[in-house]
């Protein structure tokens, strides 16, 4: 149930990994205020199941968003079933263990952990592959028809680009990459009627960081109280609250002079100094 309607019935929507919690919200959400919505993820079932739960006005299609002709052939499927895209979510993203610390911060000499100097080169480029090589390759794909209709990007980002959280460097580098390569598309397509944003969730229980925030069980871990402490309103987020700031973003009416921004969805997180 979306908090309000914005008339989307214009919008041929690609998201990237919608097969995702987050993505696969936003997707119900975008159908939901009339958007034609194709549900990219190169977990095709997972996209299925999503697109199949939201009816007629989603579509799934399976895409590798680091393979240039397999993004190429999305555009392709979606235009024949929807038509042209004129608005993209660049949600396809994640980290890896490989390249991320056991350590908060260094303590020299300590055995068995694994620290800066023993994470994977193949684990760093493999992050930022996944978070700026996609949105990258699947931008130059998709807002070349945008650049002659006028178009919306958006871009998801997160709080560690705004403040670097311990343990996952490659992670929290990719993000505040995409946060600067969201302001470099404004500038870049602004002549072309394209807005471009980002938004930035705080701290939010997915797939993906279920076993970092809470034990086998159901207990939260140690860095779910850090996480909660430096939270000033001391929960974490609900996918709902994303869907305010995403509709707000996609009606051209609402927001139609924001291009460039950032927008934190994080209880405050970002404003808070620790004291």
């Amino acid at each position: 149930m979306v908090p309000f309607k914005v008339d989307l019935s214009k919008k041929v929507i690609a998201i990237t990994g919608a097969g995702g919690i987050i993505c696969g919200e936003f997707a119900k959400a975008l159908a939901e205020c009339g958007a034609k919505v194709a549900l990219l993820d190169i977990n095709y079932d997972a996209a299925k199941a999503k697109a199949d739960e939201i009816g007629a006005n989603a579509y799934a299609v399976k895409c590798n968003c680091l393979d240039k002709q397999s993004i190429i052939e999305a555009k392709e499927e979606i235009a024949k079933k929807f038509g042209k895209v004129n608005y993209l979510i660049n949600g396809a993203g994640g980290n890896n263990p490989r390249a991320s610390t056991d350590n908060e911060t260094m303590t020299p000499d300590l055995e068995g952990v694994k620290d800066f100097f023993k994470l994977e080169e193949s684990g760093l480029k493999f992050v930022f592959d996944l978070n700026i090589t996609s949105a990258f390759l699947v931008t130059q794909v998709f807002a070349e028809d945008m650049v002659k209709t006028g178009g919306n990007i958006i871009n998801i980002s997160s709080m560690n680009a705004f403040r670097p959280l311990t343990k996952i460097p490659a992670y929290s580098a990719a993000k505040a990459g995409i946060s600067n390569f969201t302001q470099w598309l404004a500038v870049h397509f602004a002549p072309c009627g394209i807005r471009c944003n980002a938004i930035a969730p705080g701290f939010f229980v997915t797939n993906q960081n279920r076993d970092l925030l809470f034990n086998k069980d159901g207990t939260p871990t140690p860095r779910t109280g850090k996480i909660l402490s430096a939270t000033p309103m001391k929960k974490f987020g609900e996918i709902s609250d994303l869907i305010g700031a995403l509709l707000w973003l996609s009606d051209d009416n609402a927001s139609g002079f924001v291009t460039g921004t950032v927008i934190p969805v994080d209880g405050g997180f970002s404003a808070y100094s620790g004291v």
